[in-house]
């Protein structure tokens, strides 16, 4: 094995579970042919997936990472054009040693990224070879074979789509009105290719795929961003509306009121779906957020596992599990016959389904849930120090806690309420998120109560 004598460089684009930045000084060219070429001499991989999202500067970011990876010796398969998704299910299917996505998901315009994965779609994270890689990347040495790689291109479209639509049966399908909002269009060509197989109609918002951003940046967790889809929804008196983020492996849900839907009441939507048809299966779930899940799960006969947030946690407890179905309250949902990874086609897919088997409006499904289960949603405050405001708020509500659980921040149970508090992995954040036992006057006094605890810290 050759080797080639660069400047060692710092780079500090690197994330807990991905890499991301601002281009071109946090992330460029040389940067990113960098990290795939460490990646392939990481995984010693033979054959590896990219994909890339609508952004301006992916198609030149795709280009070095292919010649990064082609000089480490390995055959790299284009898919092109494609959500986070697409990589997971390509890197899976075809057997490869490894996919890298490059996508900043929901940042602005001006940034971009990647997301890595190895083998059977498994997670790149900073636990499992991310801070190797990112050592290997700031190095001058770069891993060249004698023996170059190769590059091909292939369309995954059939296959992919294939995969999505047997998780649900479309001969129960009616012809459903849907809004859908790619935000900037990464997620319509997908729509189309699926629309083909379905009766669906779709009322398209935002649709055309554009590099510049023109409708701001793709994150319906954003409340402004939200307005666009839901006035669609009550205009067009649509059964369910959809909003997608910048590459597509979350999505989020309005009622046919046009009301924001939580992604916590969507987790058990989609547990029970999956529990009716593999009875005492398992089902995954994050701390932040639990009760009604667990209620949910052993309603339907199933098996509750919580694990640590973030999707590397997930899936590797899915694994573990072997679990059906894994959700978080984020809007990532996870599934054992996608490779255990997540995707932000399926739930909209099933949730058609349940529509078209119900008799109900999505509205009055989730009305249980609000009432048994009110939440704050998640909120998110900028402290100085989130350790210590962690740990201020654990010792003025220890004595009186049923339970306290360290999993993830800290989650603090009492008999007709609980909150969890923890820091963000990718942000300067402290997030709080507050459920009671059907007493919506209780969740926002115990919310306020809290948010005044941390501004105090802040």
């Amino acid at each position: 094995m050759e080797e080639l004598r660069m400047m060692d460089l710092k780079i500090s684009s690197f994330k807990a579970y991905d890499v991301r930045g601002r281009i071109p000084d946090e992330l460029n060219e040389d940067i990113v042919y960098r990290i795939a070429n460490a990646m392939a001499q990481f995984l010693e991989a033979k054959k590896i997936i990219i994909g890339r999202d609508i952004r301006a500067s992916s198609k030149a970011l795709s280009n070095a990472a292919v010649q990064g990876l082609i000089d480490a010796g390995v055959d790299v398969i284009d898919i092109g054009l494609c959500g986070t998704e697409g990589v997971y299910f390509a890197t899976g299917d075809l057997y490869a040693c490894g996919g890298i996505m490059v996508t900043a998901s929901h940042n602005p315009a001006d940034y971009n990224g990647l997301k890595l994965v190895r083998e059977n779609s498994k997670p790149i994270s900073a636990e499992t070879g991310l801070k190797d890689i990112h050592f290997l990347a700031e190095q001058g040495d770069r891993h060249l074979s004698s023996c170059k790689g190769s590059i091909a291109t292939k369309d995954i479209s059939t296959a992919y789509i294939q995969c999505l639509l047997s998780f649900i049966d479309c001969d129960l399908l009616r012809p459903l009105k849907i809004v859908v909002n790619p935000g900037n269009g990464g997620a319509g060509l997908v729509i189309e290719q699926l629309g083909e197989h379905l009766p669906i109609e779709f009322i398209k918002v935002h649709f055309e795929a554009d590099s510049s951003f023109p409708n701001g940046v793709p994150n319906p967790m954003i409340e402004e961003n939200r307005e666009s889809t839901a006035t669609a929804v009550i205009e067009h008196k649509a059964d369910l509306g959809i909003a997608w983020d910048g590459d597509f492996d979350r999505c989020f849900f309005f009622d046919e009121k046009g009301e924001f839907v939580e992604g916590y009441y969507i987790v058990s939507l989609l547990a029970e779906y999956f529990l009716k048809k593999n009875k005492g299966d398992t089902v995954i779930y994050d701390p932040r957020l639990t009760w009604n899940t667990i209620d949910t799960v052993n309603n339907a006969g199933g098996v509750a596992i919580q694990s640590q947030s973030g999707h590397s946690f997930i899936k590797q407890s899915m694994r573990e599990n072997n679990a059906i179905y894994g959700g978080e309250m984020s809007a990532h949902h996870y599934f054992r016959n996608f490779f255990y990874c997540d995707s932000g086609m399926i739930p909209w897919l099933v949730l058609a389904e349940i529509l078209s088997t119900s008799n109900e409006r999505l509205s009055s499904m989730l009305d249980q849930y609000r009432l048994d289960f009110p939440v704050s949603g998640e909120i998110n405050r900028e402290v100085k120090d989130t350790v210590a405001t962690i740990e201020n708020i654990r010792s003025i509500y220890n004595n009186s806690a049923l339970m306290v659980d360290y999993m993830d921040g800290v989650s603090m149970e009492f008999a007709d309420w609980r909150f969890n508090v923890r820091a963000s992995n990718t942000e300067p954040l402290l997030r709080l998120n507050v459920e009671s036992r059907g007493d919506r006057a209780l969740m926002s006094s115990k919310t306020t109560e809290l948010l005044s605890i941390i501004e105090k810290c802040g």
